[in-house]
């Protein structure tokens, strides 16, 4: 295969970046390293001293690039760095951290700095940004921009990568805009000459959203987000508790001056009575509805009540509406006990959640293969998440974008404002709408779910193993089916229960506060249809049950199979069927992400930072975790790229013992170059033979002297807590999303004796993430591209991921370009934010 070079890496025709290790030089000084060690150092690449001529002669040809953080600080952002650092010495950049934003590019000197790879260790974990931020006035006029334009060039840097928000973006992009004219100054004033002129004659920039508000048009998640969230929710379960315990009602104050986003999605996330947002305002007389509702689920049994005020919460009448407003209204009109809970910057502090390591990560390293990509030509791009997929939009088309949101609050066109925030947002705002309220229309369905205006019933099951989500996903079902006037019964325990009649018509109250809660309050096992056919097929007949719902992991997958399979021989399957994959171990085919597996993730990766701090005091140790997946390496390698771990063994991707071996002199290696912890993650199907014992034995016999070893088997743990944000929202809205699905083909399907039949392949089917798109998937196209000797799809997205792993660990690896350039801002149909 041909392929051309650049920097470090080769770059082969098929998109793949590729090390070349042919000019690197081994360690000037090993001499007190063992011949192993020292071995291991020439083989994995190590990166020479930054002292003596042979550096410098590489800073002279080499290309640079510098990051830097600006404007507010968002959890993540270090793992964004981090991902930049190490991706571009691994494909031959120069690269430097710039301190303290734009004001460290004015001020020069020791604020912009040359970064190793062991510049950035340990950094992952931790919340705010280590390289700092400020809000810069100098950068807003020319002198100052003129100052950093110096203070770059003459490090030879010419290409930029931004982490921040709309005003830091556009900062940059006008930097890149007038760069040209602002080198020729410099050098008519004599203070650039020709070889730097030349070197330096253009400016490229990617930027990279960290943003806790998730305000930016272009990415359906910004760094941070995912993090604030979890601050929120984790003060709204705190809060319940003791809301519950006196009867009280909890105004909560977000961040959001401009933007809704946290406000919404944790009103879904915790089934917040009542939230208020800028980009929806409430309509006249608003207060006579919230107390109305406020005092009538006190009626009907509730003890609490939670109503979330974004920071800047307006009226129709651009009028605020502040959190003690909304605390008078409810204590003056209808006399509950009411407190005030503001969260200010405790939103954007703590450790980084799983997913906005991971999100930083990808999104760190599609940036500097942006940059390595970029020509003169190339206009400043933003690296942003468009449902699962990496994608490069063009920036000024986000930042014109965003501002035009801003513009229509500013003249109070609401509707315009939210529709502009993308298909996502109306979605999520739709769901929350549809979902809070407090009983459904009486002219449409009771509120006990016995007597529906459709005369049609919808079941819901779970089945497989527990996982956080399940709860929310009922809830949502049961909700939305009632909202459209169809009952819903509720099947217990899976197949077991419906074969018992452990079946019930479920009530809007009755699913009241289940989207916090983990487990499966349906209860759930792990038996399938298949030798049970006909007993399924008489229930089902007996209940008239005319669609059906199950969420659940490979089991529930199976199920559906099973069934629409034997349509021919029991018309009770032919009805529309719909699999929501639940699993922590995300190994059902059709979908990116299972619900749960964020959960579990989260868990995994709490987990493993403690175990690193553990050893802060004993120094030089390498822990060995083992992770639940079954065959599946989702848990693993994520984990293992969430915690910054050194290798991941997993089943999908065959290791030996050689392989294995050469891991731990890579980690001696390390270890014996002042990186004073390690971390291995094994899935626990990953070999037969090559156990977490036996894994834990090698790395302890073969460190003897370098670093000691430890195990941890984390078990059922990754099963458990209460569900992370991300599988609250995600689960409450692809529910609705069935429901919405599961209606339209029960009228679809509707005979003329009103009874339901389908026996259409597309009307058995799974809803999933795939990329950029989330969608209905037959489970009968699905079944051909799944392994069911091992319970996992035959291709998996995540294993393209893998690569990043190995190279931010310091190994040699292939990675695939992920990003892919977009000419528009997307508006693509998916939820996954």
């Amino acid at each position: 295969m041909s392929s051309y070079s650049s920097g470090g890496v080769k770059r082969t025709l098929s998109g793949q970046w590729k090390v070349d290790d042919s000019n690197m030089s081994r360690r000037e000084s090993t001499d007190n390293l063992p011949n192993d060690v020292c071995d291991s150092v020439a083989r994995f690449g190590h990166r020479p001293s930054l002292q003596g001529s042979l550096m410098e002669d590489v800073r002279s040809h080499g290309r640079s690039i510098a990051v830097f953080t600006s404007g507010g600080d968002s959890q993540g952002m270090n793992a964004a760095v981090r991902a930049v650092v190490r991706m571009g010495i691994y494909v031959g950049f120069r690269v430097y951290c710039i301190h303290e934003g734009y004001q460290g590019m004015i001020d020069g000197g020791k604020h912009i700095r040359e970064m190793s790879w062991a510049d950035v260790s340990g950094i992952i974990q931790l919340g705010g940004t280590v390289i700092g931020s400020a809000r810069c006035m100098g950068f807003k006029e020319r002198e100052g921009r003129k100052k950093a334009c110096l203070n770059l060039v003459r490090r030879g840097i010419s290409n930029l990568v931004v982490i921040g928000g709309d005003g830091s973006l556009t900062g940059a992009n006008c930097f890149k805009n007038e760069w040209g004219t602002l080198v020729n100054e410099l050098k008519t004033e004599g203070l650039l000459n020709d070889i730097e002129v030349r070197k330096c004659s253009h400016l490229n920039i990617v930027g990279m959203v960290g943003s806790i508000d998730n305000d930016f048009c272009g990415t359906d998640m910004t760094i941070g987000t995912d993090s604030a969230l979890h601050r929120i929710i984790e003060a709204v379960d705190a809060i319940s508790t003791t809301a519950q315990s006196h009867q009280r009602t909890f105004v909560l104050e977000v961040m959001g001056r401009h933007c809704g986003y946290l406000a919404l999605v944790a009103g879904l996330a915790c089934g917040a009575d009542w939230i208020l947002i800028p980009e929806w305002p409430p309509e006249d007389g608003w207060e006579e509805h919230l107390c109305d509702k406020l005092s009538q689920t006190r009626t009907i049994g509730g003890r609490l009540n939670i109503v979330i005020v974004a920071e800047g919460a307006i009226d129709k009448h651009g009028n605020a509406i502040t959190t003690e407003y909304v605390r008078k209204l409810l204590v003056t009109r209808i006399s509950h006990d009411t407190r005030i809970t503001v969260l200010g910057h405790v939103q954007r502090g703590g450790s980084p959640s799983a997913f906005d390591r991971i999100l930083a990560s990808r999104m760190g390293a599609e940036a500097v293969l942006t940059l390595l990509d970029s020509t003169p030509e190339t206009p400043a791009y933003v690296v942003s998440l468009d449902g699962n997929q990496a994608v490069r939009v063009p920036l000024m088309q986000c930042v014109e974008r965003t501002q035009a949101v801003a513009k229509a609050l500013k003249e109070q066109d609401f509707e315009l404002a939210a529709k502009l925030r993308g298909r996502s947002f109306m979605n999520n705002l739709y769901t929350y709408q549809t979902l809070s309220h407090r009983k459904p229309p009486d002219n449409v369905c009771s509120a006990d779910g016995k007597t529906c205006q459709s005369g049609y019933q919808i079941a819901v099951m779970n089945i497989g193993a527990p996982a956080a989500g399940m709860n929310a996903a009922v809830r949502s079902c049961v909700r939305a089916s009632l909202f459209k006037g169809y009952g819903v019964y509720g099947i217990y325990d899976g197949f077991e229960g419906l074969l018992q009649d452990q079946v019930k018509l479920m009530s809007w109250g009755g699913v009241r506060g289940w989207v916090r809660d983990g487990g499966s309050k349906l209860g759930t096992n792990r038996t399938t249809p298949e030798k049970i056919l006909d007993k399924v097929a008489e229930q089902f007949r007996k209940y008239k049950i005319h669609g059906l719902l199950i969420i659940g992991g490979f089991e529930a997958y199976k199920s559906i199979i099973a069934m629409s399979q034997n349509r021919d021989k029991y018309p009770e399957f032919c009805i529309p069927m719909v699999i929501i994959p639940c699993t922590v171990s995300n190994n059902v085919p059709g979908t990116d992400f299972s619900l749960g597996c964020d959960t579990a993730l989260n868990a995994i990766m709490d987990i493993c930072d403690r175990i690193k701090q553990s050893a802060t005091g004993s120094k030089r140790r390498v822990f060995v975790v083992e992770t639940m997946g079954g065959y599946c390496g989702y848990l693993a390698t994520m984990a293992a790229l969430a915690g910054g771990a050194d290798a991941a063994y997993i089943f999908e991707e065959k290791f030996t013992i050689k392989d294995l071996q050469e891991d731990v002199y890579h980690l001696k290696a390390k270890i014996a170059d002042n990186i004073q912890r390690g971390l291995i993650v094994r899935n626990e199907k990953a070999n037969d033979y090559y156990t977490t014992d036996f894994i834990h034995s090698l790395y302890s016999e073969e460190g003897k002297g370098i670093f000691t070893a430890r195990k941890n088997v984390l078990g059922h743990m990754q099963q458990g807590g209460t569900p992370s944000p991300f599988d609250r929202c995600f689960g409450t809205k692809i529910a609705c999303r069935s429901v919405n699905w599961l209606v339209e083909q029960i009228l679809k399907n509707k005979q003329a004796d009103g009874s339901v039949y389908t026996n259409d392949p597309g009307t058995a089917c799974l809803l999933g993430m795939h990329k950029r798109i989330l969608a209905f998937r037959s489970v009968k196209g699905i079944s051909e591209i799944t392994d069911f000797e091992h319970r996992i799809a035959k291709d998996q997205w995540w294993m393209k991921i893998r690569p990043l792993l190995r190279i931010l660990a310091k190994h040699e690896s292939t990675y695939e370009v992920e990003g892919i350039a977009v000419k528009a801002v997307s508006d693509s149909d998916n939820d996954s934010s």
